[in-house]
């Protein structure tokens, strides 16, 4: 299993903070953002983690970072030119993943769970983890029918769909890569992960796990507040970095 933390973007969202340094290395209490994604993987015991960011902002990842001994794993380091959706990533990342599962989680995502067993467990196909929310509409949605199995996935829908939100983790099969590659934009210019994870559905292989406890998705200025309250309370001390 190969890992990756999507750090690109500028962050326009928390300017002035992120003026000068990029979203994912603000803090978050005692620590940067991307130590939460970081920390989320190693306990998954993934070893070898590409870490995709701006390239305004690589050396400073490079002087946080450094190559992952550090953390007893290995990074690599790739440029995102331009944003152009989620699922670039796996564009970016093909010589990296080459033909081993991957584990994608976006930086300014933050989890209360251990999702070590869910990801060690992987096999094949595609998981997605998809948590309750009171505003769905912000997020890429996934309905279900009786028996809890996933119907459809749409991005942020605009007539209600449900209230499970697909957070920002993702496991793939090394196939994701030509499966991006076949993809069409969308009409926003971006590669969508939403249209990645509904051809695993049709396909019959996506699997989607319960959130059970905090999510939070730290790109604005109230969950960025949130954030730093959530991990002071509930994680600091149940952090390996």
């Amino acid at each position: 299993m190969r890992g990756i933390i999507l750090s690109g973007g500028s962050g326009t969202r928390l300017r002035p903070l992120t003026k000068i340094t990029s979203k994912q290395l603000l803090p978050i209490y005692n620590r940067p953002m991307i130590y939460y994604p970081l920390d989320t993987l190693i306990k998954a015991g993934i070893k070898e983690i590409l870490i995709i960011v701006a390239p305004e902002r690589a050396g400073d990842y490079l002087n946080l970072l450094g190559s992952g001994k550090e953390f007893g794993v290995k990074f690599t380091y790739e440029i995102q030119d331009k944003p152009e959706g989620l699922a670039q990533a796996f564009i970016i990342g093909e010589n990296f993943i080459d033909n081993e599962n991957v584990t994608m989680i976006l930086g300014d995502n933050i989890f209360e769970d251990n999702f070590s067993e869910e990801i060690k467990n992987f096999k094949s196909g595609a998981k997605i983890f998809a948590k309750h929310v009171p505003d769905p509409e912000r997020f890429g949605v996934v309905s279900f029918d009786d028996s809890h199995k996933a119907l459809k996935i749409v991005e942020k829908p605009q007539e209600y769909l449900s209230n499970y939100a697909v957070t920002g983790l993702y496991v793939y099969d090394s196939r994701v890569i030509e499966i991006v590659k076949n993809m069409k934009p969308s009409p926003r210019g971006e590669l969508e992960i939403t249209d990645v994870n509904n051809i695993y559905l049709e396909k019959g292989e996506l699997e989607v796990a319960m959130v059970n406890g905090e999510w939070l998705d730290a790109g604005t200025f109230d969950s960025l507040l949130r954030a730093q309250n959530f991990a002071k309370e509930k994680l600091d001390g149940k952090m390996i970095v």
